[in-house]
Parts: structure tokens; C-alpha cells; sequence
């Protein structure tokens, strides 16, 4: 029974009777879990942050442009979001919001130009990976829509400096659409830069001895019968031709039937998003090289191990390479010790255009910088190394308009740190992804502060 209230603020009924006391109870209980559940959530997870709400100016820092040089003492003045103006001895507009960051750093957020942050959780638990769909051809596959825009790996890789992410899909010879995604949001709809950033395809692998594509994934069961390299080239052909024939026929007016996985194609077939292969040995990237010329594709190539000894190719024909790992272990017998390391300055050296990745899993976005740091020490100019994880991986994507730069009219997605991201021993003291203040607490963080206490009460047991 419900004793009515409509003037009271809140509640449409109130118990009364015998139940009324414990449900009064639960309210209470529930009320005090309620207020105390701020501080300990904040605790372990990252709280979402609003839209920035007033015109923000970070003074006294040298500002690192990445596209325009340094600016010394310089003066970044943010609104609504955007970046309005970057320089020295700046006049700062009425009503701006002044935070000083004598003696720091600022730098370009990092983007990681090949992830699965917000895909994929605990590698040991299925439930938790969303990466791989089931097929061969999944063009339509968008990425965005299945982030988990609560995974813990957001809040370590934004401690890192990685402030947009390539998130993309795996599995096949199409695995779908990559989507450009910005680390800050209550949802997936809210962090989504771009939901179609980039076709990936997964090279098959011409090497018998070693089964599946070129990334994610494998083909069918050991026990079967296996395709041959060239039935699967093939098979990728077939696909793009049908595809291809079914944009053909749409822009003539024909009567067809829908299909998604057609439609989805067409901005990579009309050259407005690019097709990101997974190839790494010599023989792939050439045969993708190919293939796509013959398709008339905007080509990325993906891994790049061999890259080096495609080099001239790539430089003719201006074809970019997102290396996905510094820190490999070698490959081959008779590779050295530091093959994987010095990749990245013996494609610069080369002239070929690259960006640097973290590696494909959640867990590796965070080492991000590192992978560049490495690229760094064993030749890569420093500056170059930025640029791979910043400007680099924006125009090959087609976000160079928006991110990898700090430029007017670009989004304020910036760092303030205490020297170059791209080494272990700065510290990334503050971040804004579109304006907003992020707030920089995370998992690892969390576990750091718990167990710091943890020795100091047993210390304080000892003493």
C-alpha cells in the first residue's frame, strides 16, 4: 500500500505498513552507497569529463607544433574545443581561462595508427574480445560501434600519451572498416572521430609452411584442405570486381539488391578512405603493391617487416607504412638482434613515409611512445619519431585536417608534459582531447596508490 505524496520533491508513493520500515532501510542503504561511491569509483576508473565550457590559454610552455616548429614561452588559446591561436607574446582575450605551464612541454596528442582499444579487454577471456567477425569478407564491419567506451586500457593509454586511436577489426581476407577514435566519451557514438577511416585487408600468406593472412587470424581448420595462395589472391579479386560492378550499376540507376558489404566498399574503391593491407614479407608487399594499382586503390601498408627491401617501390609509388612493432624480437635466423629497431630509421633513410604503431592488442597502445623511443635509439631522428606517431598517422588516415598537429582550426587534442612523450623518463602531466580537461587517473595508477599504502601501514606495523 502507497501513501501518495505528490508534494513531496521526488517520489511518487511512500510505503506504509510492515514493509515500509525495511524498504525505508534500502533507501537509506542505497542513498549512503550512493554518496560514498564518487570517491571510490574515481578511484579506480577515469571519470568522463564534460565539453569545454570557457576559452582556455596554456602559458610559458614550449610548445612543439610538429608542423610549424617550436615556439619558446609560447602561448596555445583553445575554445569551444578548437585551437584558436598558437605563438609568443599572444594577447589573450577577455574572459580566457590562463593556466600556467611555466617550464612544461606541449605536444600533439598521440595516435596510434593501428589498435584494438575498447575492442578487446582480457586476452584470456572470450567474452571480453570483440575484434575478429566470422568470414572472409566483412567489408561493412565497422569498428566504432562495438568499443567499450569503459575499458580500462583507455584510461593507461591516455596516462601514456595516446590520445586517438586507429581501432580496427580483424579476421579474413576483409575484416571490415578501421574507425578513428578519440579516448574520451560516455559512449561510443561520443568518441567516434570517423567511422570509416580505412578498409583493412589481410594479405594471404604466399609461404606454405606458414598458415593464415597476413594479420589477424587464419584460414579454416588444420585438417583441412587449404586454398592455395593464388585461390585466395583470387578469391580478393573476385570481391572488389563484384563490388566494383555493383557501384557501377547503382550510379547507373539499375535496379539491384542491397548489399551492405557492397556499399561499404565504395569510398575505398573511389579513393576517399585508404585500403590498409596487412603484408610483411617482400613477396606480400609487392603483390599488394600490384594488385592495388591494378585496383586503382589508395594502398597503406600494414606490418612491414620486409619493407626495407621494397623500399625504392615504395618511394615510387608513394606508398606509406605503419610499422606495427619496434621492440620485435627477429624474425629469422639470420636477422640481427636489432632488426626491428632500427626498421623505422632504415625506412626513413630510405625516404619511405611511415607512421609507428603500438601493436594490435589493447595491451600494447600504452608502449606507444616506447615503440617510437626505440625507433630513436637505434637512429630514427627524434623528431621524425614524433612525427610517426603524430602528423604521420593523421594523414594516412585522412585526419591531418583535424589531429597529429597544433595548428589553428585543429581540435585541442594536446599533452602537456615534462619533456618529449617518446621518452620513458618524461611524465605526461596533463591531457585535452577537443578542449576538454581530461581527468589523468587510471587502473594502474589506482593499483599504485593502494598497494604504496599498503607498505606504508605495514611499515608503520614495523616501527
Amino acid at each position: 500500500m502507497y501513501d501518495h505524496k505528490p508534494n513531496s520533491p521526488g517520489f511518487v508513493g511512500r510505503p506504509t505498513g510492515a514493509l515500509g520500515r525495511p524498504l525505508r532501510l534500502l533507501v537509506v542503504a542505497a542513498a549512503f552507497a550512493f554518496t560514498t561511491l564518487p570517491a571510490a569509483a574515481s578511484a579506480q576508473v577515469r571519470m568522463t569529463v564534460p565539453p569545454q565550457s570557457e576559452p582556455i590559454a596554456l602559458r610559458g610552455a614550449t610548445i612543439h607544433t610538429v608542423t610549424n616548429g617550436v615556439i619558446e614561452n609560447g602561448t596555445i588559446i583553445f575554445r569551444d574545443g578548437v585551437i584558436m591561436a598558437v605563438g609568443a607574446d599572444l594577447e589573450i582575450p577577455a574572459g580566457t581561462r590562463v593556466v600556467d605551464v611555466s617550464g612544461k612541454h606541449i605536444y600533439p596528442g598521440l595516435i596510434d595508427a593501428y589498435s584494438t582499444v575498447g575492442l578487446s579487454e582480457i586476452g584470456a577471456v572470450d567474452m571480453s574480445n570483440d575484434v575478429n567477425e566470422v568470414g572472409d569478407f566483412n567489408p561493412n564491419v565497422q569498428a566504432d560501434v562495438a568499443v567499450n567506451a569503459e575499458s580500462r586500457h583507455i584510461g593507461t593509454s591516455r596516462s601514456q600519451g595516446v590520445l586517438t586511436t586507429i581501432t580496427t577489426p580483424g579476421g579474413g581476407l576483409i575484416s571490415g572498416m578501421s574507425s578513428a577514435m578519440a579516448l574520451e566519451g560516455w559512449s561510443w557514438e561520443e568518441m567516434s572521430m570517423e567511422s570509416a577511416a580505412a578498409l583493412n585487408v589481410n594479405w594471404p600468406n604466399p609461404d606454405p609452411r606458414r598458415r593464415g593472412f597476413g594479420g589477424f587470424g587464419g584460414f579454416g581448420n588444420r585438417g583441412e584442405d587449404q586454398p592455395t595462395y593464388e585461390e585466395r589472391v583470387q578469391q580478393l579479386k573476385n570481391y572488389f570486381a563484384e563490388a566494383r560492378a555493383y557501384r557501377d550499376a547503382v550510379a547507373a540507376g539499375e535496379q539491384v539488391r542491397t548489399d551492405a558489404r557492397y556499399i561499404a566498399m565504395t569510398p575505398a574503391l573511389n579513393r576517399e578512405i585508404p585500403v590498409v593491407v596487412s603484408a610483411n614479407s617482400a613477396a606480400q608487399i609487392n603483390d599488394a603493391i600490384t594488385w592495388a594499382k591494378e585496383e586503382n586503390l589508395r594502398l597503406v601498408i600494414r606490418g612491414g617487416d620486409d619493407a626495407i627491401h621494397v623500399a625504392d617501390r615504395l618511394v615510387a609509388e608513394e606508398i606509406p607504412v605503419i610499422l606495427t612493432s619496434t621492440m620485435d624480437a627477429p624474425g629469422r635466423d639470420h636477422e640481427g638482434y636489432d632488426e626491428a629497431y632500427g626498421r623505422a630509421a632504415a625506412l626513413y633513410r630510405a625516404g619511405v613515409k611511415f607512421a609507428i604503431s603500438g601493436g594490435s592488442g589493447s595491451l600494447y597502445t600504452d608502449r606507444l611512445p616506447y615503440e617510437a623511443g626505440v625507433a630513436v635509439a637505434f637512429g630514427l631522428p627524434e623528431e621524425e619519431a614524433v612525427k610517426a606517431v603524430t602528423i604521420n598517422a593523421a594523414e594516412l588516415m585522412g585526419l591531418d585536417d583535424r589531429i597529429g598537429s597544433l595548428e589553428p582550426g585543429k581540435q585541442a587534442t594536446l599533452l602537456i608534459t615534462t619533456g618529449t612523450p617518446i621518452d620513458m623518463t618524461s611524465d605526461i602531466e596533463q591531457a585535452y582531447i577537443q578542449g576538454r580537461e581530461l581527468d589523468m587517473n587510471d587502473i594502474q595508477k589506482h593499483f599504485f596508490t593502494k598497494y604504496m599504502e599498503k607498505v606504508r601501514q605495514r611499515m608503520r606495523i614495523i616501527s
